[in-house]
């Protein structure tokens, strides 16, 4: 793999930005979360539901946080990878804190992925995959998983 100067500080600068995407999420902030994103930029949700541009993932977050107070990410980030010296690749598991509840629910666990590309020497989101992580036929790969975010989750707590 190429090695470029500011490789240590992109990976930084990727990880930090899906960390406010989250803490976005999390804080119920549809402006700050699309602010996170590209002009172009596309998201697929875990229904499968896409959004394409900054405005729109505006209006369809500003919606969803209107009518109900969706559960709080978890994650685990697995891969920060540079593709070019101005395109990065974030993979992450993540589980879902119900509001009121203490543990996750399993059966919205979800892979994410997020390219992240730099513009004017800042990296925004061009594109952000959240895909359910069911694991069909391997029943121990979801508990596996569940058991990580659980304890991601406890150190969480702890912290």
């Amino acid at each position: 793999m190429e090695i470029y100067p500011d490789q240590q500080n992109d990976e930084t600068a990727v990880r930090l930005l899906y960390i406010k995407l989250l803490a976005c999420w999390n804080n119920h902030d549809a402006q700050q979360y699309s602010e996170l994103f590209a002009d172009d930029a596309n998201v697929i949700g875990f229904d499968g539901s896409q959004m394409n541009g900054k405005e729109q993932i505006r209006k369809e977050l500003s919606r969803i946080f209107k009518d109900h107070k969706p559960a709080a990410y978890i994650n685990i980030i697995k891969e920060i990878r540079p593709l070019t010296p101005e395109v990065t690749l974030l993979r992450a598991v993540v589980g879902m804190l119900p509001p009121g509840k203490s543990d996750i629910n399993p059966e919205v666990n979800a892979i994410q992925t997020m390219i992240a590309q730099k513009q004017n020497e800042t990296f925004v989101i061009a594109l952000f995959h959240n895909t359910p992580a069911a694991f069909h036929g391997h029943p121990e790969l979801r508990e596996k998983l569940s058991e990580e975010l659980r304890e991601v989750l406890l150190a969480q707590k702890h912290a």
